[in-house]
């Protein structure tokens, strides 16, 4: 008895290990390993720097596949507890958050500082897809508005720290979830052709760093020497062979 109570443990662990999508896992470990060159290279060599970044990488690697062994119906249970707190820290960040360079995004708990935003990032496509788990194809319009709340509720909240590039991460996130579960491409059109016609009002509530942003994407040689000038030198190294 005492042997197969061994072997029964034994047999699932390695079944979670057969599980892990290790080509996914092997292209992390190059992109890390080329984040970890380029800044090796921008750095100026600075093997602290390297040093300190690879402890990080590694230590995110470890809770990653910690994460993947994880039974998927226990993130099902976990969904909404994590999104109603990381929503009530958005809150939270709302009243008593700490400001930095005009911006109110993190909390600040005593040994170290984070950003709520972070939490969404996960929390809104998990309560997307457990709100529309078992719900009937094709989707009912009061499920797809229920559905818009949980993601652009949360969207606009961070928009408003001001932080778009996490908004927008939060936002397509979320909305993923929503074509996986078969809503149809109509729709989707539908929704896109709405965001082009209120595209005006969007630019105009934008703040001016965000719209520089915008610009020196489209047009970098504008400003070749200041927010253009990292897009002109990339776009010669990808020319020139890297």
């Amino acid at each position: 008895m005492l042997k197969r109570d061994y072997i029964q443990p034994t047999y699932r662990l390695n079944a979670k290990i057969i599980q892990v999508d290790w080509p996914l896992c092997g292209l992390l470990l190059i992109l890390m390993s080329m984040g970890l060159c380029i800044l090796y290279s921008a750095s100026n060599q600075n093997m602290a720097m390297i040093a300190r970044q690879s402890v990080r990488l590694l230590l995110a690697l470890i809770v990653m596949l910690g994460f993947a062994f994880i039974p998927p119906n226990k993130y099902k249970t976990w969904a909404p507890h994590v999104f109603f707190i990381g929503f009530g820290l958005l809150i939270a960040v709302m009243f008593m958050g700490r400001i930095g360079k005009g911006a109110q995004r993190w909390l600040d708990i005593g040994l170290f500082r984070f950003q709520p935003s972070e939490i969404m990032k996960i929390a809104v496509p998990l309560m997307s897809a457990w709100y529309l788990d078992k719900k009937p194809l094709p989707l009912r319009l009061n499920h797809i508005f229920v559905t818009a709340l949980i993601i652009f509720i949360p969207a606009i909240m961070i928009a408003k720290q001001p932080d778009l590039g996490t908004a927008l991460m939060v936002m397509f996130a979320g909305l993923s979830g929503v074509f996986l579960a078969g809503i149809s491409l109509r729709f989707i059109m539908g929704v896109f052709l709405s965001l082009a016609a209120i595209a005006p009002l969007i630019w105009h509530s934008m703040h001016g760093y965000q719209k520089q942003r915008i610009l020196t994407l489209l047009n970098p040689e504008q400003d070749p020497l200041g927010t253009g000038y990292h897009i002109i030198q990339s776009k010669i190294a990808i020319g020139s062979g890297g």
